[in-house]
């Protein structure tokens, strides 16, 4: 049994603020050890269950946080960035069995962590589809539908679990956080552990989850910060400016959507 492991660090247990999640910065240093156990946890979990064969995506940033020394021999590691349209879920395909989430977080214009944000913190107030703010899980669990793979599992805060519970595809979430505000409450970090590595083991053995169900037609409007960004990239073939700071683009095919993101949410 083949799986996906994509790995973000908004999600992670206990994590506050943006130093945490910054490389360069000294305060990283807890977090990415902390990133990389819980990872480790998902995959003891996977081979738990039966996985023979685990490919990890580093989907956080410059997409090297993780310390690849501790994962597990039948891991392999897929680390930076391409500029492929599928994005946190690179080289996802097929093959796999199914897709799992550790560390993820809430979405740009909600609450529930206090770094949510949707592919971009610092440009994107958010993305709406079909006139509803979405997650970065709700984008990539949509691209995993497009290749017929369940996302089986997600952690991460309590209000991206209720999301991921929302969308009833069987998907077993762990929360490891609540976010108030600027501030979090979280488990001990090894109870989160824990409870990963049990929630893919029970999620995988058997798999039971569905892929996402993907809409006729799509209705992307990408909120931007600034309106000089937002007029430069209405640009973007197919694309129309909404409002000073809002992108439109209305497809059917989800591919398009995931190759309109990575050109003008950067």
């Amino acid at each position: 049994m083949k799986i996906y492991l994509s790995a973000d660090i908004e999600g992670i247990t206990g994590i506050a603020d943006w130093a945490e999640a910054d490389l360069s910065k000294p305060d990283n240093a807890e977090f990415r050890e902390r990133m990389t156990a819980e990872v480790v946890a998902a995959c003891e979990g996977a081979l738990a269950a039966g996985a023979s064969e685990i490919l990890v995506k580093d989907a956080h940033w410059t997409g090297r946080n993780l310390l690849a020394e501790r994962l597990p021999r039948q891991a392999t590691l897929w680390r930076g960035w391409s500029g492929h349209p599928y994005s946190m879920v690179q080289g996802l395909d097929r093959s796999f069995a199914a897709a799992l989430f550790v560390g993820w977080h809430s979405g740009g214009a909600k609450g529930g962590n206090p770094l949510a944000h949707t592919l971009s913190s610092g440009s994107l107030l958010g993305i709406r589809v079909n006139g509803q703010w979405v997650s970065e899980y709700q984008l990539h669990a949509w691209t995993a539908a497009l290749e017929g793979v369940p996302v089986a599992f997600v952690s991460g805060d309590a209000d991206l679990c209720a999301e991921v519970q929302a969308m009833d595809t069987g998907a077993t979430a762990v929360d490891t956080m609540r976010g108030h505000g600027a501030a979090v409450q979280s488990r001990h970090p090894a109870e989160s552990r824990e409870r990963i590595r049990e929630g893919v083991r029970q999620a995988l053995a058997p798999l039971r989850a569905r892929p996402a169900r993907l809409a006729e037609s799509f209705e992307v409007q990408v909120v931007r910060k600034d309106a000089r960004d937002a007029y430069r990239r209405a640009f973007y073939p197919g694309a129309r400016l909404v409002d000073p700071v809002t992108i439109g683009f209305t497809t059917r095919d989800w591919f398009e959507v995931m190759r309109l993101l990575q050109f003008v949410c950067g």
